[in-house]
């Protein structure tokens, strides 16, 4: 049996070798290595000779590619993350760029660290539904805050029914605007749709007659059907996409 792993194993080290391609561009090499990113686009990676030892960077790939898929990483909360995710991988985070420095001795685990890092670090913010939840929850906070909208978080109404609903922010009646609830929707689908409906027509006939409810429909990595529009709609929920969100602005903070 461990002549078989050992076979294995000496196979995918062989795979690794094959697979890797070396190309020099000035004092930098260029590493394309086999694994594949979140894109299916193999990782690259770049080395140069540094202090006694060999400086491994991503060249700030992972956190521009973030950025440019509407990922922003410049929340205290954010960065807090990603540290941990880095430091986890005994690398560090120099600007945007991915580096650990290595030696010949330990250059293959230093290598292997920073790709395995790069690969954690798209992971972390894009295939944990409940962290991406999150933080587009968090981007709902700071844009109120910057626009001074008074809200009170995670409110609890009791409906007709008897059950307690949650709703992510409240906003006070004022002089000119009446109630305001308002829930963050990151994942607008069919189902999603239906359960911020539900909790309303269950709510609205408990609370003050001139209350409103609207929902910020996260649109930032894929577009939000017609259907769940004016399914929400029709029951008295407005709709508002995140990209459009400076409509209603002056609506909230009055």
């Amino acid at each position: 049996m461990i002549a078989d792993i050992q076979g294995l194993v000496d196979a995918y080290h062989a795979w690794l070798k094959d697979k890797t391609v070396l190309k020099q561009i000035n004092d930098w090499v260029e590493i394309t290595t086999p694994y594949l990113d979140r894109h299916n686009d193999y990782i690259q990676i770049y080395a140069r000779r540094d202090d006694g030892g060999v400086l491994l960077t991503d060249d700030g790939y992972t956190l521009e590619d973030l950025r440019d898929s509407g990922c922003k990483l410049d929340s205290p909360k954010r960065q807090a993350l990603l540290r941990q995710t880095l430091n986890g991988f005994g690398v560090q985070l120099s600007g945007d760029r991915i580096e650990v420095h290595a030696t010949p001795e330990n250059f293959a685990l230093r290598k292997h660290n920073l790709v395995q890092a790069m690969l954690a670090v798209g992971d972390m913010f894009y295939l944990a539904v409940p962290l991406v939840a999150s933080l587009f929850y968090e981007d709902v906070v700071a844009w109120l805050d910057l626009h001074d909208v008074r809200y009170t978080t995670n409110v609890k109404f009791s409906g007709k029914s008897g059950f307690d609903h949650r709703f992510d922010f409240v906003i006070p009646k004022s002089r000119r605007q009446p109630e305001r609830v308002l829930q963050a929707i990151n994942r607008p689908r069919r189902d999603a749709a239906q359960a911020i409906a539900f909790s309303w027509i269950d709510t609205k006939e408990t609370r003050p007659a001139e209350s409103r409810a609207i929902a910020l429909l996260n649109d930032s990595e894929q577009s939000v059907s017609g259907d769940i529009l004016d399914a929400l709609r029709n029951y008295d929920v407005r709709p508002v996409l995140w990209s459009q969100r400076e409509t209603v602005v002056e609506e909230l903070a009055a």
